[in-house]
């Protein structure tokens, strides 16, 4: 699970650091706030006053930052993201049902984590692999023409290991 990051010292030394060597890039922010949701695993409020205290800019102005990109998030996400691609071709060929078994045998809905922290559920709006619709991806793996719930089953499985 995501590390928590109230009171934790460690964390907030080490994104000092993220901080301190990228202060002088022309536009760090988007790339500290990166680095600082790979340390913490998401970018709580807290996080962010940190950072905008440190940058000495607004926290208006990261928040903002962090709700206009999907990448960032301020609640905790599982180890694994699966997203399942809604776009056009994936939706015409199945996403809806891909994302209701999804939801089914992970016992969770879109935008929710499992309870062992393991899998985050969301959706893209296009993965670029439409002739594969319909599409998730968890991590740099990409998987389409899912045709059984035992497929996917098994695919997830691979990544309770």
């Amino acid at each position: 699970m995501a590390n928590t990051p109230k009171n934790n010292g460690a964390l907030y030394k080490q994104l000092k650091k993220v901080i301190e060597s990228k202060k002088d890039l022309r536009e760090p922010l988007i790339e500290i706030l990166r680095e600082a949701q790979e340390i913490f695993g998401y970018l709580p409020r807290e996080v962010q006053e940190f950072i905008a205290e440190e940058m000495k800019i607004p926290v208006g102005r990261i928040y903002g930052v962090v709700t206009f990109y999907n990448f960032f998030s301020m609640e905790p996400r599982g180890k694994h993201i699966v997203n399942v691609c809604t776009g056009t071709a994936c939706y015409v060929k199945g996403a809806p049902r891909l994302i209701q078994q999804l939801e089914e045998i992970l016992q969770i809905k879109m935008g929710e984590t499992t309870e062992d922290g393991l899998f985050t559920l969301t959706s893209v709006r296009c993965v670029g692999a439409c002739s594969l619709a319909p599409v998730f991806v968890i991590g740099e793996d990409t998987y389409g023409r899912i045709e059984t719930r035992d497929q996917l089953i098994k695919v997830l499985e691979e990544y309770r290991k």
